[in-house]
């Protein structure tokens, strides 16, 4: 059972520690799973939020962001929209081996994740439209109401935008699939998160989302593909826009 919630946040924060100046998102990495390995706190803990645990590191947030998001490919943390971010329960001391391939993505392997994702957004689109449910539906649409209240709040924007393509993976019925997408995901969450930079693109980005869910509500593969194709069209360029203005 967790502790709690904030005396654990306090108790995280104080043994974090700043870490040096000038350190990268790796060595952010590196000092969360050195702790969180370490047998201190208990698997089902809420972590500090991305802000406690810079202030507590002397780092940016969009270096515990990176850090975060390459922890919850490798399963040591899970994030709960709406709720905050937790440790695993069966931490592995071999993982931090595999960090690096997550951390320190280059321009020629984000843009082949880009691709991958778009292609694999559409196929679980395809099968979700003959086998999504009246209460996934339902769920869906509260995500477009989601949205269109986030429309001057980009980040509870992109939440809700996640938030409606993990209903559409799970509708597909296809676990494989579902949990390649979690982990491009996870990769590209920075660059998600800066993907939509003003009001004018999430307005377009929920007209896109609304057709998408026009075409599942109907249980037409055509219209699915059709609709989810042009919304990852436009998606990949507003996010390698955000990335290329980045490097």
């Amino acid at each position: 059972m967790s502790e709690n919630s904030a005396a654990a946040t306090a108790r995280i924060s104080a043994a974090l520690g700043p870490m040096e100046q000038g350190s990268v998102v790796s060595e952010v990495a590196e000092r969360l799973l050195a702790y969180f390995t370490s047998g201190d706190i208990a698997a089902g803990t809420r972590l500090p939020a991305e802000r406690t645990l810079a202030a507590s590191l002397g780092v940016g947030r969009s270096a515990v962001r990176e850090a975060l998001a390459a922890l919850e490919i490798l399963g040591i943390v899970i994030v709960r929209p709406g709720s905050g971010t937790y440790l695993r329960d069966g931490v592995s001391e071999l993982l931090p081996r595999t960090l690096s391939w997550g951390l320190m993505l280059g321009a020629p392997r984000t843009r082949e994740l880009v691709e991958l994702r778009s292609g694999l957004e559409v196929q679980a689109a395809q099968l979700a439209a003959e086998r999504i449910d009246d209460a996934a539906l339902g769920r869906m649409r509260d995500n477009l109401q989601a949205m269109e209240d986030s429309l001057e709040d980009l980040a509870a924007f992109v939440e809700a935008d996640a938030a409606f393509h993990r209903e559409i993976a799970v509708s597909s019925g296809n676990q494989v699939l579902r949990e390649l997408l979690q982990s491009i995901r996870s990769l590209l969450r920075i660059w998600v998160d800066r993907a939509l930079t003003d009001e004018g693109h999430a307005a377009a980005a929920l007209k896109e989302h609304r057709e998408i869910f026009t075409a599942l509500e109907a249980r037409n593969p055509a219209a699915v593909t059709a609709t989810m194709h042009s919304h990852m069209q436009t998606a990949t360029r507003r996010l390698l826009a955000g990335f290329d203005a980045a490097q």
